[in-house]
């Protein structure tokens, strides 16, 4: 794979991509599958996930602070495998990631507090299949900022389906993390053109107001 050249990014600006889509109305926030066994690179880890999961620590204080909606996502398949799909077929490793299974538990630092949802699920999306989507919206939730691993799987999965479920996704740039380099900046590139708006942290924290009591 080839890195991106100025001609790339032209082409991409011609053809009409990459417009901001903004952050409006109540804001929520998603941290996809930050758990043991992908913050450990003799698991699923590696690459620059450490890294990701100390700039959310931030992100998640100030999300508590401000007053956003929080939701995290695990992978947890049954015990017995009763619920093994097309994705543990592909990587038959994740059906180790049973419900009481540490490697499945949310790593200690963002521990999830009383009120914030978390997601059980068994495909890449924290959407697919869940009630995630529906509690964003009764929380009168329009903007769904994204944290989380990797970003080239289940945050883009996740990212994807929130456009589709009619979210505006923002994906923290540095709240996100893959075990390879190449694959979390190209598909930070591509979700910048085509599905969210891709910011830093402290651009993110800058921009939108306290929503504390809303």
């Amino acid at each position: 794979m080839t890195a991106m050249d100025g001609r790339d990014e032209q082409r991409y600006q011609k053809q009409g991509f990459g417009n901001q889509i903004g952050i409006v109305g109540r804001i929520g926030l998603l941290i996809v599958d930050f758990v043991n066994s992908f913050a450990d690179p003799d698991a699923f880890g590696g690459g620059n996930i450490p890294q990701a999961i100390a700039r959310t620590r931030t992100l998640l204080a100030e999300a508590r602070k401000r007053g956003w909606k929080v939701a995290h996502s695990r992978i947890v398949f049954a015990d017995d495998g009763s619920d093994a799909n097309i994705f543990s077929l592909k990587v038959p490793t994740m059906l180790g990631l049973t419900e009481n299974n540490p490697s499945s538990a949310i790593v200690p630092e963002l521990a999830p507090e009383k009120g914030e949802y978390v997601v059980r699920k068994t495909v890449p999306s924290a959407f697919a299949g869940t009630p995630l989507s529906a509690w964003f919206v009764t929380h009168g939730v329009q903007t769904v900022v994204v944290a989380g691993c990797v970003t080239s799987g289940c945050v883009r999965a996740s990212v994807l389906d929130a456009l589709q479920a009619g979210f505006r996704p923002v994906v923290v740039s540095d709240c996100v993390g893959d075990r390879a380099i190449a694959p979390h900046e190209a598909n930070l590139f591509d979700m910048a053109q085509k599905c969210a708006d891709v910011i830093d942290l402290e651009t993110l924290l800058a921009t939108v107001p306290d929503q504390a009591g809303v």
